[in-house]
């Protein structure tokens, strides 16, 4: 698969002080430099960073790159989310990240939407064919996902609902990924199923983060990192070395490009694309 075919995109969260987005600024001026094919944006709980998300995209469309902002429904009704919809469009964005999101804490009401399939649904029915739509996929299933059939099933009404393209939660284990891809076809889905892609700055942290989300770290490499104790020069190289090798593994078996969850920073990221030996014109 040549590189024009490849969709390689960064994702961004919306900061929150200056200092925050002068550090966002400088990033994805260097990650341009590698010219993927768009920037993400989330979108808080709730709507929380709505604002955030959308000035950040307006700033990097700005200068001439692809944004898309995500939206999440969970806890909103529908007029809010057409609203934000109507937004989007007033801007000239045509590329969404459709997500159900996390319920924000002291929220007990979930809201006029249940599932990203919802949302999907009401962006087709509000907007048309105005939005590029992308939703989320789970390799290695969701928290809440309690059998493994349903995990297809529930990627397949999004599909359904009209989504054209999906992002997966970030995993260690290409074989996870391959699998899924596999099974996702045997049900018809036929949509480009990205990988997504998670460096690795602090393993004690990744490790909480990967325990919550449901995405495994293999043992092989959790032993690794446990042995290197607090050596963070030890650690950032091991994990370089093992991202770099996961995203060439998925490249070559297929995947139809890499999105990397960046956290705001651009150093491990540019680095792990040179060990890979992405394209860089």
């Amino acid at each position: 698969m040549e590189r024009d075919e490849r969709v390689f995109s960064f994702e961004f969260f919306p900061p929150r002080t200056a200092e925050g987005r002068q550090t966002l600024r400088e990033t994805w001026h260097a990650l341009a430099q590698l010219k993927p094919r768009f920037f993400s944006v989330t979108y808080g709980a709730g709507g929380t960073t709505r604002d955030g998300t959308l000035d950040t995209v307006r700033e990097i469309m700005a200068a001439g790159h692809e944004a898309a902002p995500h939206l999440s429904c969970i806890a909103s009704t529908r007029e809010e989310i057409g609203a934000q919809l109507e937004r989007y469009r007033m801007q000239g964005i045509r590329h969404v990240v459709a997500l159900r999101g996390d319920l924000p804490s002291g929220i007990a009401v979930a809201g006029e939407f249940k599932h990203a399939s919802e949302l999907v649904t009401f962006i087709r029915e509000t907007s048309g064919d105005w939005f590029n739509i992308e939703v989320a996929c789970y390799p290695e299933y969701h928290p809440q996902t309690r059998y493994a059939g349903d995990e297809i099933r529930n990627f397949r009404k999004k599909v359904d609902a009209g989504a054209n393209g999906a992002i997966t939660q970030f995993f260690y284990n290409a074989d996870a990924y391959f699998r899924f891809v596999e099974d996702s076809r045997k049900t018809g889905i036929s949509i480009p199923i990205v990988p997504g892609i998670m460096p690795i700055r602090n393993f004690s942290q990744l490790a909480r983060f990967s325990e919550s989300c449901g995405a495994e770290i293999p043992r092989w490499m959790r032993l690794r990192f446990e042995s290197y104790h607090d050596d963070a020069a030890s650690i950032r190289a091991f994990g370089i070395d093992a991202v770099a090798a996961l995203c060439e593994r998925l490249l070559a078996g297929g995947a139809p490009g890499l999105h990397f969850y960046t956290l705001n920073q651009s150093a491990l990221v540019s680095e792990i694309w040179r060990r890979a030996g992405l394209p860089s014109d």
